[in-house]
């Protein structure tokens, strides 16, 4: 019995076409070419399943465009290894995007903390920065007399 053998893994373009897939009209599954008046259909676009369907059932000539890696095979929609890469890349920029919000929220609150108590703080952070205090320094103004009850008395000079 004969193993059956995917027509993704023995598809060979005879002679490859220069149109610009960007200049055709259609979607990324499928566009119409006016060179060949043609549709052109993008295996890359779409699933295994489908592009094994659509090259099994074509009967006469097909165009096609696909992307096909280094070792031969042909990259569908649903490939494991390129929604691998896909899925890491995401991973990786919601990784950065999330320590980003966690880094500006912890700035933020501890910002609103620190203006809160600002002596308090630098006492326990920055336990041997110089005081902030301020000294001021001279001779004591002698505070003026207040009156009294006996300010009345005769042998105290008034003013007048």
């Amino acid at each position: 019995m004969q193993k059956f053998d995917s027509p993704l893994n023995n598809i060979r373009i005879a002679s490859p076409c220069s149109a610009n897939w960007d200049e055709m009209y259609g979607n990324n599954r499928k566009r119409f070419c006016g060179g060949c008046k043609l549709n052109v259909y993008n295996l890359s676009g779409m699933t295994k399943y489908d592009a094994e369907n659509l090259l099994m059932l074509s009967e006469g000539r097909i165009c096609v465009r696909y992307f096909q890696r280094s070792d031969g095979t042909v990259l569908t929609a649903d490939c494991p290894v390129g929604w691998a890469k896909v899925k890491h890349r995401l991973s990786a920029a919601a990784t950065a995007v999330i320590s980003m919000l966690i880094a500006l929220v912890g700035g933020l609150t501890a910002v609103s903390i620190l203006r809160k108590n600002v002596e308090a703080v630098r006492g326990v952070a920055i336990p041997f920065a110089p005081s902030t205090k301020r000294y001021i320094m001279g001779n004591i103004a002698m505070p003026s007399p207040t009156p009294t009850a006996d300010s009345n008395r005769k042998d105290l000079p008034r003013k007048k």
